[in-house]
């Protein structure tokens, strides 16, 4: 079931609430028990199989890590590992790996259709980053049922973020399970703005962004104005996607008096892409630093091994997003990115230049190119296909060498013809863009994305998550989030619209990895 559905809000969500605390009452063991339960129950809905494979990797895992943090024992830790990746490997890459072999010798290989388990890559990096913790002894031991909650806890399990056992093991221990307002208010609020960025403003996206894409997908020919508008539609979609899932996470673990790490604070305002990166995805990012990037050398061992651990990171970051061709570009663009900003960095160094940028049109222009190079690297992740973010990428240059326009804008864009050269206009609007429409919401989706505070900044007075946050420049202390009656007729108004969008059906885009 979706955090966004009906039966998760009014349904799910008050029985795992309320079990949860009456279980507390009991014993702090029962509570979690229960919650481990119902998580169970949460990621089987949409297939019972799944539950298999999680419950499976759930015991093994729990049996080797509490083996080697007695033993350490090399072996024990390598089969493990390789456990893990072979069960990840053979659910989520074993058909595309089939389908090179067999692209490359001619030989058939068909593996059929493969069922892929919800949210497989994070709940396996968790226990992956468990197992290392475990063989150098920095896990403390705890019971299965414990381990069994840290890896399932729904409102993190099918999409992240990625949590670390020293962050959420202590808080399952603890022995105070009461239901307390502050919590369940302060959760209530940040769960209803995920909701509204989802079903409001995401969705409303994918009516612009979609249909540009299958067009593509088809073959169409993509004008300029029709491939910008979907990009930029798909750019705000998966921005107000992921944020508003973040933010329902973390709402719903705040309700049960759990804080999730943060994993989303406002990627969007970055100035570079390695900004960008310590933003967009944290705890995926802090996973492959600490997990790959460190292990294979990091910056320790000169530039050009860095460089090349840099790529090498990223395009593994590709590949776990999806297995194919478009994802891997996609994570070999944004590796390319971090080496050109880093190899920036150390010319401004060698230089003896300034190693921010202070002045305003120089913060402008670093924001331009950081979002544009964002921008470009989503239609790879996007497209359907190489051919389709070829024929997306053309449109957006211009290189048909014609701008069609609708009746409505010739007169601007006549001023702008010196520089754009020859357009055609259109007497009817086109079919994948939607002229003023389009633009009002993509004016209106980036100005709230770029010139307001994030959820966790207007709510960081009550400390939702696990990790600080820096307050937003020039908001005063008094306008942040309280529990007062103009926040509440706020919130109430914002779920009213969203529970009347929720109706419609949408999966959230980060559940597919």
């Amino acid at each position: 079931m979706l955090f966004n559905s009906y039966l998760f809000i009014f349904l799910f969500l008050p029985v795992a609430l309320g079990g949860y605390f009456l279980a507390g009452k009991r014993s702090n063991r029962l509570a979690i028990g229960w919650l481990l339960i119902v998580s169970l129950f949460f990621y089987g809905w949409w297939n019972p199989l799944f539950v298999w494979p999680i419950i499976l990797s759930l015991l093994l895992n729990f049996a080797a890590g509490s083996y080697l943090y007695r033993n350490s024992s090399k072996t024990i830790f390598v089969l493990a590992i390789t456990f893990n990746l072979s069960l990840l490997g053979y659910f989520k890459y074993a058909g595309f790996f089939a389908g090179i072999f067999s692209d490359a010798t001619g030989a058939s290989f068909d593996l059929g259709d493969i069922l892929l388990p919800l949210g497989i890559s994070f709940f396996t990096f968790q226990q992956v980053a468990y197992l290392v913790d475990s063989y150098k002894r920095l896990t403390v031991p705890h019971g299965w049922v414990e381990y069994g909650l840290f890896v399932t806890f729904f409102p993190q399990l099918v999409a992240g973020p990625i949590v670390h056992q020293a962050e959420m093991l202590p808080q399952f221990t603890r022995g105070d399970r009461k239901l307390t307002s502050e919590n369940f208010a302060v959760g209530a609020t940040i769960f209803i703005l995920g909701l509204f960025k989802k079903v409001v403003i995401a969705d409303n996206m994918a009516g612009y962004s979609t249909p540009m894409f299958t067009g593509a997908a088809a073959g169409e020919a993509i004008t300029f104005l029709e491939a910008w508008g979907g990009s930029l539609a798909y750019t705000f979609q998966i921005y107000f996607d992921f944020s508003g899932y973040s933010d329902m996470a973390i709402g719903l673990s705040c309700m049960f008096g759990v804080k999730l790490p943060l994993n989303f604070n406002s990627p969007y305002k970055a100035l570079n892409i390695i900004e960008f990166w310590r933003c967009w995805h944290m705890t995926l990012s802090r996973f492959f630093r600490d997990y790959l990037y460190y292990p294979l050398g990091g910056n320790r061992k000169g530039p050009s091994r860095r460089y090349i651990n840099l790529l090498t990171v990223m395009l593994l970051g590709g590949l776990w997003h999806g297995a194919g061709w478009t994802f891997v570009f996609w994570g070999f663009l944004h590796g390319f990115y971090l080496i050109c900003n880093h190899v920036w960095h150390a010319v401004r160094r060698r230089l003896s230049l300034a190693p921010g940028v202070t002045s305003p049109i120089g913060r402008a222009v670093s924001w331009l190119i950081t979002f544009m190079a964002v921008v470009i690297a989503w239609v790879f992740f996007r497209a359907e296909s190489w051919e389709a973010a070829l024929n997306v990428l053309q449109g957006m240059s211009g290189m048909d060498g014609r701008l069609v326009v609708t009746v409505g804008y010739a007169p601007f864009f006549e001023l702008l013809k010196p520089l754009i050269g020859n357009f055609k206009i259109a007497s009817a609007p086109l079919i994948y863009f939607d002229g003023r429409s389009q633009i009002g919401w993509l004016a209106a989706v980036m100005i709230l994305a770029l010139a307001f505070p994030n959820t966790q900044q207007w709510t960081r007075r009550y400390y939702p998550s696990t990790d600080a946050v820096e307050p937003y420049p020039g908001l005063p202390r008094a306008f942040l989030w309280r529990p007062t009656p103009l926040w509440a007729g706020v919130t109430v108004m914002l779920v009213g619209i969203a529970l009347i969008l929720a109706l419609r059906p949408s999966e959230f885009l980060y559940w597919q990895f």
